[in-house]
């Protein structure tokens, strides 16, 4: 008797390619592994003894093998039509069985693992026939009858951990490969799978351009469909120029020195959505689901260094994942569970990106080594080349607007009297001991034809219009995320720095330079926004020290003012080192969501805005940004963030999030302004106004 080995199930209709998908699966796998394969067609009892075979395999074959004993079992004689001579299937560190049944309901009990294969019907019919010849036509529609007849009651699809889009080029068992590992039943004795995925070797290249970046983008990214696009649009407001004098010891050039680019193509790229405690991993044609929290799943993909950085790499993106976080993944750090129409969060693994240093004029080709590796760097390095030709060619510039066939009409959650009485009643939470600052925020949205909004060209108008440190461009399948966002929620060096820039505190821009000022120092001299940054950075101090070594935390700017191009903001730097040993993502989770888009305390006043919002906010004030393989990490509050959704039938939804900060001395009237002011720069760039009612 043997230990109990891992089981997985390759399941699906005939003609799927099931038999040589767990063939070649188990190749690879007997790299490190003793493993034993059975297959169900050796123990049907005919045409019509699907059910029968299902009933044979469960009891004689999957049961003893669960138990780690030698399975026995008849096999059938396909020439006489009857039962066959006895055979032995051992037991082994994994067992691989394969067959149409092979997961059903009965059997699912006794599987590590389930993987689903599918392909079109008439490529289904034609590989079997021609696998089988004349002996399988004459029974193929009673063999699908049967098989259609079980699925109706059993719907294993449904059930399944793995789906394959079996396309018999042979990429199935390598997508397979990426994936399984992720599957906590299968996690520990794939552990020599998973350990060859962080021993990675990363290549680079240098150029010295500094190419055109909507140009760069467009060319290498336009049409995939997923992509990220983590844009500091602000750099030359910042102060770079290539060759100048160095700025990156000044705080708003240092979040502005680096763009990164890139998507989930090639050899290694993956994209992952976690809904309400269930993750979708997808790579190439196959898909994998993985129950649990976000930031659990998070924990066991990344925070270890996987990768040495290039030499003379200024950047701390060496590859890795890239994406966004919603703000309701706050019901696994003490909020309460809110399903949301977008996803809770959305990443791409990127095995390849292109990083631009504003600061040295330079591009940086990055990717992992792989058999694509080199064709990707020639044919990214002669993109930059062409982007960085035109960018000399043609000055910066163009439109700040959005030209659509008419104006989107914005709808408000809530009309300003029901926000002025939401404000009231967190003043009343705040006078009760409840909570001291509540970050009450409200959503517009709009709906308009699909084919009247291109999301791209929304985004570049966007940055011109509102360049930011933090804007960025996000295709993630049907959603697009366009911010420009200017906070930083948190940022964790590979070497264990961290760094938290809280915003409390808005001011608009106005064109004439003297009210400007006059704005700026109003913002600056004001005791309720200073109050609020505080209150904000005291919350943050606490969030970063329950992984920060002890009397590492301190707070180096308190209350600094920046000027953007549509507002002035109040911004506090805090910093900390984190504790050898931590888990990074961990740190991660003990931060989210960003204090500043919560108030204090966190956890209670979480649960009064749930209350006073009644709905889920989304993308809104979550994060957006990487998750790179040598551990570090850098995320911006989503702010200023415009997210389009595309809903299949024609029409896509515009939504835009904006609040602010409440405490016992905000005014009603002043804090519904300061609402219109942040929604500002996203409206007028779309030629839209805020709702009046």
């Amino acid at each position: 008797m043997s230990p109990a080995p891992v089981i997985i199930a390759v399941d699906g209709r005939s003609g799927a390619g099931k038999t040589t998908l767990a063939v070649e699966l188990a190749a690879r796998l007997r790299v490190h592994h003793k493993v034993s394969l059975f297959h169900l067609e050796d123990i049907y009892p005919g045409w019509n003894g699907l059910a029968a075979g299902v009933e044979r395999y469960v009891s004689t074959v999957l049961g003893p093998l669960s138990r780690g004993e030698a399975a026995t079992w008849i096999s059938w004689d396909w020439e006489k039509h009857y039962d066959g001579d006895p055979k032995v299937t051992l037991p082994a560190e994994i067992v691989i069985v394969e067959g149409v049944g092979a997961a059903a309901a009965e059997a699912r009990p006794l599987l590590s693992a389930v993987i689903w294969a599918e392909s079109p019907d008439d490529v289904r019919r034609t590989r079997a026939l021609n696998r089988d010849g004349d002996t399988y036509e004459p029974y193929w529609d009673q063999w699908a009858a049967q098989e259609e007849e079980w699925l109706a009651g059993d719907d294993v699809p449904r059930h399944a951990d793995v789906r394959v889009n079996n396309l018999a080029d042979g990429s199935a068992v390598t997508d397979l490969l990426q994936l399984l590992p992720y599957l906590p039943p299968l996690a520990p004795v794939l552990a020599p799978e998973l350990s060859a995925r962080r021993g990675l070797t990363l290549r680079a290249r240098r150029l010295d351009r500094l190419p055109d970046a909507p140009a760069l983008f467009r060319s290498l990214y336009g049409g995939s469909a997923n992509a990220v696009w983590l844009d500091s649009s602000n750099a030359a407001a910042a102060g770079f120029q290539p060759g100048g004098e160095d700025l990156t010891g000044k705080t708003a050039a240092g979040r502005s020195r680096f763009s990164i680019m890139a998507d989930d193509g090639g050899t290694f790229g993956q994209a992952v959505t976690h809904r309400s405690g269930e993750s979708l991993i997808s790579t190439g044609s196959a898909a994998v689901r993985v129950n649990g929290p976000f930031f659990r799943w998070l924990d066991t993909v990344w925070g270890r260094r996987a990768v040495r950085a290039p030499e003379g790499y200024p950047g701390h993106f060496t590859l890795g994942w890239l994406g966004c976080l919603g703000y309701e993944l706050k019901r696994e750090t003490g909020g309460t569970d809110l399903p949301a129409p977008t996803p809770d969060a959305a990443l791409i693994f990127a095995g390849r990106a292109v990083v631009l240093d504003h600061a040295e004029g330079t591009a940086w080709l990055l990717a992992l080594e792989a058999p694509d590796a080199e064709a990707w760097l020639d044919a990214a390095a002669a993109a930059v080349e062409d982007a960085a030709q035109r960018q000399e060619e043609t000055p910066p510039g163009g439109s700040t607007g959005v030209v659509l066939p008419a104006a989107p009409a914005f709808q408000s959650r809530d009309t300003g009297a029901e926000y002025r009485e939401k404000i009231a009643a967190a003043q009343h939470e705040i006078a009760e001991g409840n909570t001291y600052e509540v970050c009450l925020t409200t959503t517009l949205s709009a709906r308009v034809p699909a084919d009247t909004l291109d999301p791209w060209s929304t985004y570049l108008a966007l940055r011109r219009r509102n360049p930011a440190p933090f804007a960025s461009f996000l295709r993630l399948g049907s959603v697009t995320v366009a911010s420009t966002s200017p906070e930083r929620f948190l940022k964790i060096a590979s070497d264990g720095g961290m760094r938290a820039e809280p915003i409390k505190g808005t001011r608009r821009r106005a064109a004439d330079p003297a009210e400007d000022a006059q704005l700026r120092t109003d913002l600056a001299t004001s005791l309720k926004d200073r109050a609020e940054n505080i209150m904000i950075v005291d919350l943050l101090r606490n969030d970063l020290s329950h992984f920060a070594a002890p009397g590492s935390v301190t707070v180096s700017r308190l209350c600094a003012i920046e000027s953007y191009a549509t507002v002035h903001q109040m911004v506090s730097t805090i910093d900390a080192r984190l504790l050898p040993g931590s888990s990074r993502a961990e740190a991660v989770a003990a931060c989210f969501p960003a204090g500043s888009m919560t108030g204090a305390p966190k956890i209670s006043t979480m649960a009064i805005l749930d209350q006073l919002e009644g709905e889920a906010r989304g993308l809104y004030s979550g994060a957006i940004g990487y998750f790179s393989l040598n551990g570090a990490t850098d995320l911006a509050v989503a702010i200023r963030t415009l997210v389009i959704s595309a809903d299949g039938n024609g029409t896509a939804e515009l939504t835009l999030g904006v609040g602010g900060a409440i405490t016992a001395d905000s005014v009603p009237d002043e804090e519904y302004e300061e609402i219109r002011t942040k929604a500002y720069g996203v409206l007028s760039t779309l030629g839209a106004e805020f709702p009046d009612t």
